[in-house]
This record gives C-alpha cells, structure tokens and sequence, in this order.
C-alpha cells in the first residue's frame, strides 16, 4: 500500500458502483434486445457488471472478491437489471444506447482497476494490464452468453481506448496529480476515445 489508499479508498467504492451499475445496463439492454426473459436480463446483468471487478480481485490477491464482500454490487446490479427490463423502451431513445453505456463503463472500470493495482504495489504495466482486464472483462463474458464475439475481438479501439486511460492514471499517480482530476481525466478520455472511434469508425490498421 502507499500514499493512495487514503485519497482513493472513497473514490474508488464509488468508481465501482458507477462501473458496476452501468456495465449491468448495458448487459441488460443486450439481453432485453435479445428478448430474454427477466431472470436472463438479471444473469446477463449480473455478468456484465461484475466480472470485471472479479478477475482484478484474482488477479491483485484481494480476497474474496468485492463483490463477495460487499452486498451493494449486487444490489447496484439487481437494480441495473430492473432498470433495463422495465425502463428498455426510455433508455433505446438514446443514439447507440448500448455502445455509449458500454463506454462510460469501460471508461470507469480502466480507471478502478488501474488504481486499485496501484494501491496494491503492482508495477506500472502490471498496474495498466490490471486496468485493462477489469474494463473489458465483464463485456468479454457478456458477449459470450449471447454467443457474440466478445467486442475486445472485433473492434480494435475498444482496448486500445481502456490502454490509453490506464495510461492516464498511471502518469497521474507517477506525478501526483489529485485524484479527482486524474480519474476525470482518464475516464473522459477513454470514453471519448471509445465513441469516436466508433462514430468515425476508425479501426488500427490490419494487414492486407
């Protein structure tokens, strides 16, 4: 543990429940578009929103997992849910409602990740793949309950935008930036980052 812990315990309960409620709506609304009933809304939920946050626990050695300790993840997840079955036709009036809750998750979950493997010791790379894995985890799972191919594999900026916000917090922490600012800027720019290279449709170059 170092100078962290103290400025970023709060913060980072609150980044979880951010990332963890949204991640469920978005897995929700997946699974409403492909009319599951409410307990596949829920399970689809459940797996968005929380295995990112799981993986990170395994990978860092912080056991159990938050989600097995604190019963607000499932509660933040049981709402995100509800939220999707009962309130899908509101939420679809939004441009990609999906892909943009998708995003602001990514966003949140590189910048939990990222500094909750900092707090723990872990190297700057490790620290970045940590991020990395907690942002794009729970969308892997997600896809792969609806027999999609998980996001990660099919669109290039997406962990590319979750390596760029890690990054952020990284050089955020290394040149002791307060934590608000580093957490805003990180998450902002990985969420930008994600939409417009959707909106653009801008790919990393592939061979011929």
């Amino acid at each position: 543990m170092n100078w962290m812990a103290a400025d970023y315990a709060s913060l980072l309960w609150w980044l979880d429940m951010t990332g963890t409620y949204v991640f469920g709506l978005s897995g929700g609304m997946l699974a409403v578009r492909r009319q599951l009933d409410l307990f596949g809304v829920i399970v689809l939920a459940t797996a968005a929103a929380t295995a990112g946050g799981a993986i990170r626990d395994m990978a860092i050695g912080d056991q159990p997992a938050a989600v097995l300790r604190d019963p607000s993840y499932l509660v933040v997840t049981l709402i995100a849910g509800l939220t999707a079955f009962f309130f899908h036709r509101l939420i679809e009036r939004a441009s990609k409602p999906v892909m943009l809750l998708d995003a602001l998750g990514l966003g949140t979950f590189t910048v939990a990740g990222t500094q909750k493997a900092l707090i723990f010791g872990l190297p700057p790379a490790s620290a970045c793949m940590i991020g990395v894995l907690t942002a794009v985890g729970g969308g892997v799972i997600r896809d792969l309950l609806v027999s999609e191919i998980p996001r990660v594999l099919r669109e290039d900026i997406y962990a590319v935008a979750a390596i760029l916000g890690a990054g952020l917090v990284i050089l955020g922490d290394h040149l002791g930036w307060p934590p608000l600012i580093t957490t805003a800027l990180a998450l902002t720019a990985t969420f930008a980052i994600r939409v417009l290279s959707v909106w653009l449709g801008l790919r990393i170059p592939r061979a011929p």
